[in-house]
């Protein structure tokens, strides 16, 4: 009877799928749009990032707007070699969490920006509040590359915007930087907004007298903020290079309309600082009247524990075995003893709710 060959283990499916080689996937799946703009017009048809290039460079006229969707290193390359992109741009564009920047590269700019979106939650819950993605911006003097990483903050919207302003479409390339700057710090000014609305609900239920107060919750929307700070507020720098620096490859007009979306980032700047100081300052509020609670409790523990001294001690007394005592062996004692007992303790319990110790 022939033998059965052994099943290959499973460590061993791992190594050969490990050794096999790489195939990579289409560029065209990490496209989520492509377009030829002609004097702030769009081409009709349909384009690859490669034909939509040839037809800008055969009619000397226009540029290409291509927009990505988390690609990785093989299509990112794919994209890199077309448009003549740096190679450390292209790594950054690849990887995810970069830290807001502006780099130049010889004609091409290359902007960094961090993405937030407000997580809708309870407010008691200790959960994440704000999520964070990145897009990257490259732009030259035909083309101008977006590359967004994350499910939030999606540019499908802005393109229809830009495609309803062909005056503005016709500034070239640095007309998409802007809009997808201006687009970006707008969500920052939305998510705040949520997060201020949190703060003023916690600061509701932190003063309201009796309310019990959830420290992790504000310690959670605490750190929240702070990961909306780092995300927020180093895109300053970038934004005004920008707007100030006149030798970048921008239009003078492209230049004022970035400079309007850094005054509108620098106002969310300042509100997201203050939000900071703010909870600072709940969280000693908290802390403050979850002491005071602590001791409001004692001083009712000790209240009654003085309440319940009086019978013990009386009891206490009468339960010694002596015999010349008090009232031991009178009719009437035992009622008079009881009758002290129930007059003291009424009078101390008067006394502390006389004193709001009960």
């Amino acid at each position: 009877m022939p033998s059965i060959p052994p099943l290959p283990s499973f460590r061993s499916q791992a190594r050969r799928a490990a050794q096999a080689p790489h195939i990579p996937v289409p560029t065209a799946r990490a496209v989520v749009d492509c377009a030829v703009y002609i004097d702030g017009e769009r081409l009709p048809g349909r384009f690859t990032h490669a034909e939509a290039l040839a037809e800008v460079d055969k009619r000397g006229t226009g540029y290409v707007w291509v927009g990505l969707h988390e690609p990785d290193e093989y299509q990112m390359a794919d994209i890199a070699e077309t448009f003549g992109l740096h190679p450390l741009a292209v790594e950054d564009a690849v990887h995810a969490h970069q830290r807001p920047k502006l780099e130049r590269y010889d004609d091409t700019l290359f902007l960094v920006l961090r993405t937030v979106s407000y997580v809708p939650h309870e407010i008691h819950s200790v959960s994440e509040i704000v999520e964070t993605g990145d897009i990257m911006v490259f732009t030259g003097a035909n083309f101008a590359v977006t590359v967004r990483h994350g499910e939030h903050t999606g540019l499908a919207g802005v393109r229809r915007e830009l495609e309803c302003h062909p005056e503005q479409l016709g500034l070239g390339p640095g007309a998409v930087l802007h809009a997808v700057a201006d687009h970006v710090v707008d969500s920052y000014i939305d998510v705040a907004q949520a997060v201020e609305n949190d703060i003023d609900q916690m600061e509701e239920e932190v003063f309201t007298p009796r309310n019990t107060v959830a420290i992790e919750s504000i310690y959670q929307l605490k750190r929240e903020v702070v990961e909306l700070r780092r995300a927020v507020n180093p895109l300053q720098v970038p934004l005004q290079l920008l707007g100030q620096k006149p030798d970048l490859p921008l239009p003078k007009e492209i230049r004022r309309y970035i400079r309007d979306v850094a005054d509108h980032h620098t106002t969310v700047a300042e509100r997201i600082t203050d939000f900071d100081d703010s909870l600072s300052a709940l969280v000693g509020a908290a802390l403050a009247k979850i002491a005071l609670q602590q001791n409001t409790d004692m001083r009712k523990i000790s209240a009654w524990v003085a309440i319940a001294a009086v019978p013990t001690m009386i009891a206490g007394i009468y339960g010694m075995n002596f015999d010349h005592m008090w009232e031991l062996h009178q009719r009437w004692g035992y009622p008079v003893v009881l009758g002290v007992i129930a007059l003291l303790c009424t009078g101390l319990y008067l006394t502390f709710h006389r004193n709001n110790w009960l």
